[in-house]
Order: C-alpha cells, then structure tokens, then sequence
C-alpha cells in the first residue's frame, strides 16, 4: 500500500488532479447502500472518486447521495445529461486509475465476461484499460451457479481483480456466500492495488500451480485434488504488479494467465524440469503446486485389465519423486526469495515450521485442508511460517491472498 493512500485524508478544498481516480459502479443490488461506505472510505484514503450507475443501482440509492458526497455529477445515462457532455464511456475509462464495480450483480458480470455494452456502465468497463476490480453480491445460488463462475473465470483469465463476497445472512433470507465484502475489505484491496502497481517491474517471479499426475497404466494415475487456482491467482497478482512471470502447471482446466510464459506438465520430473530451467534467473519461486511424492516404478503403456493383470494392479511398486520445494531451496542464490506451501490435516503449524528448515525455504504457507478450505477454493485461511515467527491472516479471496504472499515475499526480497 503507498505511503500516500495511507497518510492522505480527503480534503475537497485541497483537492487535486495526482489525487488517484477510482471509477466507482454501482449495480442494482440491494447492497448499493453500502457503496457510499466504500466512497467515504476511499476518500478517507486522499483518493478522489467519481461514480457511475446502472439505472437499476438508482432504485436502491438515488444518484443525488452519491452526488453529495463526491461533489462530482453522478454519469448514468449512455448519452450525458446535456448537449456539452463528452462521450462518458470514452472520457470516464480514460480518466479513472481503477475502476471498481462495488457491488456487481451476477447480471453485469455476464455482460462483462460476454463483451455486452448495452448501457454506461457495461459500455465504460469494455472501454476501460485501467485495471479493474469487482466485488460481486448477489444469493447464494446465483453466486455458485455454474454460468457465474464460469463468467468470473473467463473475467479473472482477463485479469480482472475479485474482491470474494462473504458467508453470512443474506437480503433473501438465505445463508451462504454472496453478501458483498466487507467495505473496510474493498477499501483495503483496492489501495493495494492502487499502491502497489508495478511494485514487481523488472523482477522475475516463477510459480507452481496445480496437481502432477503419475501414470499407472495406460489410462489410470496418482494424482490429487489440486485445481491450481492459488498458483493461477499468485500468476496473475504478478504480471499486473509487473513482474516477469513463468507459470509451470500441471493439468488443470484453468485458462492460461495472460501475460505470463505459461509451461504445462505433467508429471512430478517434467515439472522439475521445467523449474530448473526457469529457476536461475528467478527473483521469487512461489511453490503452491501439489507435486506427488512417489510415483509407479513401472508404468504399463496399456490398460492393465482387472483379472488378468490384478498382482500389477494391486502391488504397485512406488519411488520416490524430486522435491522440486527443497532442491531450489538449497540452491537458491543470494537476492532470491523461495516461497514453499504445506497443505496439512494435523498439527498445522509444526508441520509447516518443519518443512520450513528441510526445505530451506523463505517462508511457507500453511493451510489445514482438514477443514474444507484449500482445495479447489476460491477463499483460504492461512499462516505464513517463516524464521521469525507466525502470521496468521483471516479467511480471505484466493486473489487477496495472492497478494498478500507476493507482498511477504517482497519483503524478504528488499
């Protein structure tokens, strides 16, 4: 986070044009009203903010609120308010430093993710080559629909930043995620993001993502239910903060991170493979993929048959794997940062601080899968373990969290 978004307190009257612009839409969700905590924050925050609304946000909070409280004109309509307007889709994407869309319905988001521009609003996100954040709200079964994470995906691949929605007690009356983030949370990410941007220009970041598989036979494998999305959201807080990134990932059905070399492996040597070669000139190593430990001595290149093949089929011979974690780790140079991942069901914390020292690494991520949270999430509760103690951090998005790791490693790397 900048040192002037944290110091700076709004000031009307000392307004001025260095101030970041964040573009502010506003849907029709019944969590509008929260929007202008979002604004006053942000304002707080010495950033000045301009809105624009969907005419369906306008049956929730009426664009004189937002009015009052950015002393700026509220764009709603496509075609401005007078004769002397310019063409607010253009003049509005040009000139924001973020938009943020806080919060966006399920229906704006498919408008986005398709490329509709059937109002301003949806017309200025097209335009926009700011980055852009979304908070979404929205029920519960909207928000799990497979069309809706379906469109985050596609929208995320485009680099678009989510701030994740929170469990809880919803308008409808049902219980679940889709209750917009907390606003004090919006404000957080979107200074972060406004902060940091580029902080990592000129560095090279390689990261790991997603399961190894370790063939069997012709048609059967070892393998686990890594979905990558912690490496592809690491990937992704990377290239938009900049940095030179190489993404090695082995099967997953995420979309390629744009912007980042991306190598796709699949077994446990071929991603060590790729590592070394990526490695050497790596300022950051984030190691969030879950490589197999062992795999089949001997691998069938046909379908062993149940019956006649059952001694093959139940005596699987194992050899162990590269640690792809520790080699780097014990070879890393001075000036580079090696970030490990401990994925663990008992005695989190022990276990984490152990790997930590065989592994030589940094720092380590640990996270109790036990609980639910880890595998093919889009939100994690994790520590950072490193030499000097432990840092526990809240339940987050797994793009927040991204951040955050890449912030922790920063800081070893300075």
């Amino acid at each position: 986070m900048s040192d002037t978004c944290q110091a700076k307190t709004y000031d009307r009257k000392t307004e001025n044009a260095a101030a970041p612009l964040v573009l502010l839409g506003v849907t029709g969700c019944i969590a509008a009203y929260k929007s202008c905590e979002v604004l006053r924050g942000l304002q707080k925050a010495g950033v000045r903010v301009k809105v624009v609304m969907t005419k369906n946000a306008c049956e929730f909070v009426g664009p004189t609120t937002f009015r009052a409280l950015t002393h700026e004109p509220v764009a709603i309509d496509t075609f401005g308010d007078g004769p002397g307007d310019p063409i607010h889709h253009v003049s509005l994407a040009e000139e924001c430093d973020l938009f943020l869309i806080a919060p966006c319905t399920a229906n704006v988001l498919a408008k986005m993710a398709a490329g509709i521009a059937d109002d301003l609003l949806s017309t200025t996100a097209l335009a926009c080559t700011a980055p852009i954040a979304v908070a979404p709200a929205m029920n519960v079964h909207m928000y799990e629909a497979v069309a809706t994470r379906h469109n985050m995906q596609v929208l995320a691949s485009r680099g678009v930043h989510f701030i994740e929605p929170s469990e809880g007690y919803l308008a409808c009356g049902d219980v679940g995620r889709g209750r917009l983030a907390d606003p004090v949370d919006i404000v957080a990410s979107v200074l972060g993001m406004l902060g940091r941007e580029k902080d990592l220009e000129g560095r090279h970041v390689v990261v790991t993502a997603g399961p190894t598989v370790e063939p069997i036979d012709a048609v059967r494998f070892i393998s686990n239910p890594s979905t990558g999305k912690m490496g592809f959201a690491i990937a992704e807080s990377a290239v938009e903060r900049g940095a030179e990134v190489t993404l090695v990932t082995g099967p997953v059905s995420l979309a390629d991170v744009p912007g980042a070399k991306m190598v796709r492996v699949g077994t446990a040597c071929e991603m060590k493979t790729a590592v070394d070669e990526a490695f050497s000139s790596a300022d950051i190593a984030v190691f969030s993929a879950a490589v197999s430990d062992f795999r089949p001595r001997t691998v069938s290149d046909r379908k062993l048959k149940k019956g006649a093949d059952d001694d093959a089929l139940v005596h699987i011979e194992l050899v162990e794997n590269p640690d792809i974690l520790a080699s780097c780790g014990a070879a890393k140079r001075e000036g580079q940062v090696v970030v490990g991942f401990a994925a663990e069901t008992n005695d989190v914390i022990g276990n984490a601080r152990s790997k930590l020292s065989r592994k030589k690494a940094d720092f380590i991520v640990a996270n109790d899968v036990s609980s639910g949270r880890g595998f093919g999430t889009d939100s994690d509760e994790v520590a950072f373990v490193s030499a000097s103690g432990e840092e526990h951090l809240p339940e987050m998005g797994k793009r927040e969290l991204a951040d955050r790791i890449l912030d922790k490693a920063l800081e070893f790397l300075k």
